[in-house]
């Protein structure tokens, strides 16, 4: 691809991008209107296999990272509001069950009315999870992002934050270890209040 090419192809990923923050503005001011929190929601998962990221070595020595091939999975969802957020962990995979009783911890850890904001998953819109939401009596509201958007989600940032500062070239033992150090880092993410401000501005959205 030529560097015209490129240029234009950016372009055209900062228009979409636009169009489709505007659309989320909206979501905004539902909220404001409602008295609602405003809530981004993701998921992401580890296995035991490291996350490997490029790092310091003495020179002529090539970094080696030794682990045994498990293919364990380690899923996590996250909510991000707009000064914290709020996480779970799961052994396998993350399916409607596992999103009610994220939403469930979500509405113990903060008062009021949430407005979720989150992508088209099938567990996201699946009739279980619908259900929930419906016998909430209006406690919760749902949003989803415009497809192929993953970059307006402040908690992608967050993923990546905590796979390459937090975890970068980790090669657990067990299962176990990964679970205490993947809760871990993300408490000491929790921490920084920066970083949650950092998340938002990445995804450029709306100034906090």
């Amino acid at each position: 691809m030529s560097a015209s090419e490129r240029a234009s192809a950016g372009a055209g990923r900062r228009k979409n991008s636009a169009v489709e923050a505007r659309a989320l503005a909206g979501v905004k001011k539902k909220a404001k209107k409602e008295g609602r929190t405003i809530v981004f929601i993701d998921e992401s998962g580890l296995s035991e296999r490291p996350h490997r990221c490029r790092t310091w070595a003495p020179r002529g020595q090539t970094p080696v990272l030794q682990y045994h091939f498990n293919w364990k999975l380690l899923s996590a969802i996250a909510g991000v509001t707009c000064w914290n957020f709020y996480f779970r962990l799961f052994p396998g995979a993350i399916r409607s069950p596992q999103i009610i009783d994220f939403l469930t911890h979500l509405m113990r850890h903060i008062a009021g009315r949430l407005l979720i904001v989150w992508d088209g998953l099938p567990g996201h819109r699946s009739r279980v999870v619908w259900d929930f939401v419906q016998q909430q009596r209006g406690r919760l509201w749902l949003e989803f992002l415009p497809a192929y958007a993953p970059e307006l989600n402040p908690v992608e940032y967050l993923w990546s934050h905590w796979k390459q500062h937090e975890l970068p070239n980790f090669c657990p033992h067990s299962f176990g270890q990964l679970s205490i150090h993947a809760r871990a880092a993300l408490r000491r993410m929790r921490r920084r209040p920066t970083l949650v401000c950092a998340f938002w501005q990445q995804a450029e959205l709306f100034p906090l």
